[in-house]
């Protein structure tokens, strides 16, 4: 009862949503599944994280990825600026149809993972590797826009692939630069969403597989309230005077 309390308590303003999933192992009808676990933390107006949701299904797919984004409506969130993620399967349609508008901010270090998948052999890996390191480095939009355009020039020839997956999906992680700079280092990747959900692998791998879904979910919502908990007595994460609210909502 107390966990469900938590999962639909009633929310408010929050001004960056950060959302992740990941998996776990449970039984469900004589086999061993993986479990889409869904999970969302916000900074609020007053600069502070907390847990907003957690939802378990039996797929990461944009059916339950809708469903989740509307209990969260549903529960009072509003005033969101900007969702940061990864390119989720199914997150993408469902964030467009229950948030539409909002600004997405597609997480630079998975972006960085991705982009290795097109190099056309290994020694160019490095190459891009920097490539994209020097793109998100950039103090200004202008100049990774600069950037961005003579890498895809440079790498036409010699890496085709990477130079239109570059030109198709650069722009997404570059959302960033349209909110304040003293901001941007914790809004430009999921890697606080990511530590916590190292935290979550660490503390389910001792159950292994869990008897369903209801028992996972059970489990991660203990761990995420303990996370909440912590956060609402620390020091306000981001200073939000530096950020026009009245742009919020």
């Amino acid at each position: 009862e107390q966990f469900e309390l938590f999962r639909n308590r009633p929310l408010g303003e929050v001004v960056y949503v950060f959302f992740d999933a990941t998996y776990l192992k449970a039984r469900h009808n004589k086999t061993v599944i993986d479990v889409a676990v869904l999970w969302a933390y916000g900074i609020t107006s007053d600069g502070k994280r907390e847990i907003l949701g957690v939802s378990t299904s039996l797929s990461e797919a944009e059916q339950h990825w809708r469903e989740f984004l509307q209990h969260l409506k549903k529960r009072g969130l509003k005033g969101v600026q900007l969702i940061v993620s990864d390119d989720h399967s199914g997150l993408r349609n469902a964030r467009i149809a229950c948030y539409p508008g909002v600004a997405w901010q597609r997480c630079q270090f998975h972006c960085c993972q991705n982009a290795q998948a097109y190099a056309s052999k290994k020694s160019i890996r490095k190459d891009i590797s920097e490539t994209m390191r020097e793109i998100f480095g950039s103090l200004t939009y202008e100049k990774a826009i600069e950037l961005k355009v003579k890498a895809i020039e440079s790498y036409n020839s010699k890496a085709p692939e990477f130079a239109q997956w570059l030109e198709e999906n650069i722009d997404e992680a570059l959302t960033v630069y349209a909110f304040p700079k003293e901001h941007r280092v914790k809004l430009r990747t999921t890697n606080g969403i990511e530590r916590s959900n190292r935290e979550l692998k660490r503390r389910t791998k001792v159950v292994g597989v869990f008897p369903n879904k209801e028992s996972a979910l059970r489990l991660v919502t203990a761990r995420l309230i303990e996370i909440h908990e912590d956060w609402l007595t620390e020091r306000h994460y981001l200073d939000m005077s530096v950020l026009d609210l009245r742009k919020v909502g």
